[in-house]
């Protein structure tokens, strides 16, 4: 599946990582344009019904929001993982990006 970006925020947030963390950043999203639905634990992981979290372990946990859209993934939101459950805000600004594109 072809892998979009959704804004500048997630391509500077990627960059913003340090090397190591970056490069594993990039394998997995190479992981999940090969595999699409199909990429599981650990890796990918739903986080409600049209929202997944792209999971990188590391000594940055890094995790990405994406959803699928037409014939592709759209990466919608990055952010450092820094405690248990997904912060709301996090998971909000991700859906209000996913909906500005249904609404398109």
């Amino acid at each position: 599946m072809k892998i979009q970006i959704f804004d500048k925020y997630v391509e500077q947030f990627i960059l913003s990582l340090e090397k190591p963390t970056a490069a594993k950043t990039l394998r997995t999203i190479d992981l999940l344009e090969e595999f699409g639905h199909k990429l599981g634990m650990p890796h990918s992981k739903e986080v409600n019904k049209n929202l997944f979290e792209l999971r990188v372990r590391g000594v940055q946990e890094v995790r990405i929001l994406y959803g699928f859209h037409k014939n592709s993934i759209v990466l919608l939101h990055g952010f450092i993982k820094k405690s248990q459950k997904i912060p709301k805000r996090e998971i909000f600004t991700a859906q209000q990006k996913l909906r500005t594109l249904t609404d398109l």
